[in-house]
């Protein structure tokens, strides 16, 4: 019995080896930790039950395992996103649980607006660019895992690359200058500054709100330096928003506070040196891996 136990112990060592780097891979393919760990449990069930005496690689067969799982998992997600109450947006994360961040590629693509941009691409084209860009494989592997030719995968790289380079700004921000643009942002509200405010904002700023139907919430993303305006002056006349704290979320700091007794996470994406979009999540279901310590639900 003794070969068997460590025949055993030695699988799943190689799993664990490879455990957060497989979170981190299926987190980006889904925008979604709760769905991720499904993926990653359900690989591990298949590598116990798996001939492995034929595997010199575990790492890149385990890839292709949760990859194609993620892949189908998202065909189904996507369906359910459509009648979701509201706009849909990814499950934030603390950065220390989103995987290896070893690369500028790696950082990027599990970045929050990089994440809700995403949503935007097909299956298919999620996933090669993800394989691609985070993971850096060759497109031989990206084929057979997607299930398509070479040239395919090339092609559905390149249109996944041009459709996010349309809602990308060219140049990223420093960390530096977006955590002071985000305070800047945090003053301005705390303050009822609306002057301050405007001058923070693109004129086309964008306004994502996600209650899930839990918290009350805009349902429909509200367009417009004036209209969203107008949507935070309503919000600063009713409620406080000088409690808040800086979190690191995504790779990115972000902001917790609360709105009408309800927990908030509030993120930024910037273009030209301005706030371009703003993105509220208020679902509790989606704050459980953001939640600062000792902060229960109200």
């Amino acid at each position: 019995m003794m070969p068997d136990v460590e025949l055993t112990a030695d699988a799943a060592a190689a799993f664990e080896q490879h455990r957060p780097m497989l979170l981190g891979l299926a987190y980006r393919l889904l925008g979604s930790m709760w769905d991720a760990e499904d993926v990653v449990q359900e690989a591990w069930l298949r590598w116990q039950g798996t001939d492995r005496s034929g595997i010199r690689e575990p790492r890149a067969f385990l890839v292709t395992v949760v990859s194609r799982l993620a892949l189908d998992q998202l065909r189904s997600a996507r369906v359910k996103r459509e009648a979701y109450p509201g706009p849909w947006l990814p499950e934030p994360v603390a950065t220390a649980e989103a995987g290896p961040l070893d690369t500028a590629e790696l950082r990027d693509t599990v970045s929050y607006a990089t994440l809700h941009l995403m949503e935007r691409l097909s299956p298919p084209e999620r996933a090669v660019f993800v394989l691609r860009e985070a993971f850096e494989l060759p497109y031989e592997q990206i084929a057979e895992i997607v299930g398509t030719s070479v040239a395919n995968a090339r092609q559905l790289h390149r249109r996944a690359s041009v459709r996010l380079a349309e809602g990308r700004d060219r140049f990223t921000p420093s960390p530096e200058d977006h955590t002071k643009l985000l305070k800047r942002f945090m003053a301005a509200a705390a303050g009822g500054d609306l002057d301050a405010l405007k001058d923070l904002f693109h004129e086309d700023v964008v306004a994502w709100n996600d209650g899930g139907g839990k918290v009350r919430a805009a349902l429909r993303p509200i367009v417009g330096r004036r209209k969203v305006l107008a949507f935070l002056a309503g919000l600063l006349s009713r409620y406080d928003f000088s409690e808040a704290r800086l979190l690191d979320v995504n790779g990115r700091p972000a902001v917790w506070t609360s709105v009408a007794g309800n927990h908030q996470l509030v993120m930024i994406d910037v273009r030209g040196g301005r706030i371009h979009d703003i993105f509220g999540v208020l679902n509790p279901d989606k704050l459980v891996r953001v939640r600062p310590a000792g902060q229960d639900d109200l």
